[in-house]
């Protein structure tokens, strides 16, 4: 009876421990964007009235100076309160008497803390990788349909449906949302740009979602990365995180076009899902590509999470930062009030929209 207790008790934690982790992963991530703002905040002095990470009744406080620091329940978010942010007020330190410029790079902080951490990750993917992805071909599969449509070993592909490549990254991006088998490339041949119009691809059915997509029937060259040669290893990384990058902005591009609908979008709720199983995945995979896996998900949720709080929407940095420049181009200051207006209308809208894509979170793990 006791070993069933106990076999029960290793079963459910062996499912929690990655969602443990995952949470606290993503916890990190937004501890990390918030510090960008409290940073400046703090150095501009600006008063800081509450550093949270977390939303919700607070799990633990503690006040130190003027600033209260919370971990709070629900711990998708966080948040860096500052005084006179979002209403007037006459005490020192209130944010929006500071001058704009001052204000511009403490809303922008964040984002620019994601897009680093994105960085950092990425340079460590590659070093755990060993190696960087090109776009140039290598072999093909047996009887390969894209061989047979023109495409050869040697060609590097710098164009695909009219849509530039840089990396393998975009490659991949544009292979698995397209919606047709056969796509236009153009790749550089022996020094010369070469246009080929009808290359085909087999199909392949998702497992998971049951969604089909293109395949690649062919290999590519991969680069050998290492620290002997810093300003490749630089370079390279830079290079993958734009893409990845570039792959957020056109994915956004392609959800206004209608080629991805609601229920495409993954949520908090979904973020930690999957996190978790890739957790869970890179603690069973001694080959390092579970590890590898995990990295490249965490850069492309953080450079989302950066990217996307740029976005000038209401609510988002990226809506404040319009209200910023309008008033550095001005020489007057928005109406609070009416800024005030703006953003928590579309902080109302924000979170209906974040409770329904969590709705299709979950109705996608009740369905496995």
């Amino acid at each position: 009876m006791t070993g069933s207790v106990w076999s029960a008790l290793g079963d459910v934690w062996s499912t929690l421990w990655p969602i443990i982790v995952a949470l606290l992963i993503f916890g990190l991530i937004v501890v990390i964007h918030e510090f960008g703002h409290f940073f400046f905040a703090k150095l501009f002095k600006v008063k800081v009235n509450e550093f949270a990470v977390g939303f919700g009744p607070a799990l633990y406080k503690k006040q130190k100076g003027e600033t209260l620091y919370a971990i709070r329940l629900v711990p998708f978010g966080g948040f860096c309160s500052m005084e006179g942010e979002d209403e007037h007020s006459d005490q020192p330190g209130a944010f929006h008497a500071k001058k704009p410029w001052k204000r511009f790079i403490i809303v922008a902080a964040g984002a620019v803390n994601n897009l680093i951490l994105g960085f950092l990750l990425v340079a460590i993917m590659l070093g755990v990788r060993g190696e960087f992805n090109t776009t140039t071909v290598q072999g093909f599969v047996k009887d390969a349909s894209s061989y047979q449509s023109g495409l050869r070993a040697g060609d590097e592909i710098v164009e695909v449906d009219g849509r530039s490549v840089y990396c393998a990254s975009d490659l991949s991006y544009m292979m698995m949302t397209s919606q047709d088998d056969t796509l236009s490339r153009v790749v550089n041949r022996d020094g010369e740009e070469i246009t080929l119009n009808q290359v085909k691809f087999p199909m392949k059915q998702n497992e998971q979602d049951g969604k089909t997509y293109l395949a690649a029937d062919f290999g590519i060259v991969r680069e050998e990365m290492t620290l002997s040669k810093p300003l490749d290893y630089i370079g390279n990384t830079a290079m993958e995180t734009v893409s990845i990058g570039r792959v957020v902005w056109m994915s956004l591009v392609d959800l206004v076009g209608g080629r991805f609908s609601l229920n495409d979008m993954m949520g908090p709720v979904g973020v930690v899902s999957t996190v978790s199983d890739s957790v869970s995945q890179a603690a069973d995979d001694s080959s390092g590509a579970g590890m590898e896996y995990l990295l490249y998900l965490l850069a492309m949720i953080t450079i989302n999470l950066g990217i996307v709080n740029l976005l000038p929407l209401p609510a988002l940095d990226g809506g404040r930062l319009v209200f910023i420049t309008a008033e550095g181009i001005f020489r007057k200051p928005i109406p609070q009030k009416f800024e005030g207006w703006v953003h928590a209308v579309g902080f109302a809208l924000l979170i209906g929209l974040i409770l329904i894509i969590c709705g299709n979170d979950i109705l996608r793990l009740i369905r496995g």
